[in-house]
């Protein structure tokens, strides 16, 4: 089967690898964000999916924005099918036909939970216990469309963001290994739309906390934000990113934000219920240090109050605004 595959992200390419190397299957070409700006010295750099595609020689499209030239050229190859999956782009009527099967998305959540730019952080700040991947016919109508299959991936309570994108970027290959070559041929089932949350794209203000919440939402946050955008601490002025953190059970009888204890085996910071011990610290330009060692260049003394800065709600019955 002739096949295009529509990606930017690294959680794609275990997706990607498995294609190129089945034997029903030709990899026609990739189609992926232009490369951008990264680093110190802003020098442009490929994403993921354009650099494996470029690695393996496999054909490589990176418009702006698609449009019908591309959807022409796309047409013009016989494809099959089309699959995609955290491209970047919502595709429109044009691009949703260039594959005699259809075009199907690789959606990384349960559908019709989390539909949106943002599924897997909004199952970690959740507390859910597992999420999955969902094997979606396209539509015009974000993340709206039939679904084909499913599966499931359960939620450690240790996760952080990346670790499990890479264990729900492994199991798109099972997804598509019992399903690909029934794509459009078996009948999808609809989603319903009144179950339907939504999740919005992440910003840097999420990286705030807001103390007057449990231990348990931040301890959350802080694993779901990693790498970005991260969660701090307001100090005089300065961010001081959190890299680990963990729930002490106990009563609190404090102004939330305060620290309550500083010394090598964490800091322990007032919440609404319980207390945050932070594991690990970052300073402005600094690297990742345990609190021990952190606290010996940075004091923070018991007392201290953090302030406490609103959180935006990551999930939604409705969809968020373009601009959130």
């Amino acid at each position: 089967m002739r096949v295009v595959f529509f990606g930017s992200d690294a959680i794609a390419v275990p997706a990607v690898e498995y294609l190129h190397w089945a034997d029903n299957v030709e990899l026609v070409a990739i189609v992926s964000q232009p490369d951008r700006p990264a680093g110190r010295g802003r020098h442009l750099h490929a994403n993921p999916m354009a650099a494996w595609a470029v690695a393996h020689g496999v054909a490589l499209l990176q418009p702006e924005k698609p449009g019908p030239e591309d959807a022409a050229w796309l047409r013009a190859q016989r494809l099959d099918l089309a699959l995609v999956m955290a491209y970047g782009h919502i595709l429109k009527r044009e691009l949703l036909e260039v594959a005699a099967r259809g075009l199907w998305n690789l959606h990384a959540s349960l559908l019709p939970k989390y539909r949106g730019a943002s599924p897997i952080e909004a199952a970690l700040v959740s507390g859910d216990l597992e999420t999955g991947v969902s094997l979606m016919a396209m539509t015009e109508k974000m993340d709206a469309g039939a679904v084909a299959a499913t599966v499931k991936v359960s939620i450690r309570a240790t996760d952080t963001s990346p670790v499990l994108r890479e264990r729900i970027a492994q199991s798109c290959v099972d997804l598509l290994r019992e399903n690909f070559a029934r794509l459009g041929k078996i009948e999808p089932q609809s989603q319903d739309d009144a179950q339907a949350t939504y999740t919005r794209k992440l910003a840097k203000t999420d990286a705030r906390l807001d103390f007057s919440a449990t231990a348990a939402e931040l301890e959350r946050r802080v694993r779901a934000f990693q790498p970005w955008p991260g969660a701090a601490l307001e100090h005089r002025g300065a961010a001081l990113k959190i890299g680990a953190a963990e729930v002490v059970p106990g009563a609190v009888e404090i102004a939330p934000g305060t620290i309550v204890r500083a010394d090598k085996a964490g800091l322990d910071i007032a919440t609404g219920a319980d207390f945050l011990r932070v594991l690990s610290l970052q300073r402005p330009g600094g690297r990742m240090l345990p609190v021990a060692e952190f606290l010996c260049g940075y004091p923070l003394e018991i007392g201290e109050r953090f302030p406490s800065q609103p959180m935006r709600p990551l999930v939604s019955s409705k969809p968020f605004a373009k601009a959130g």
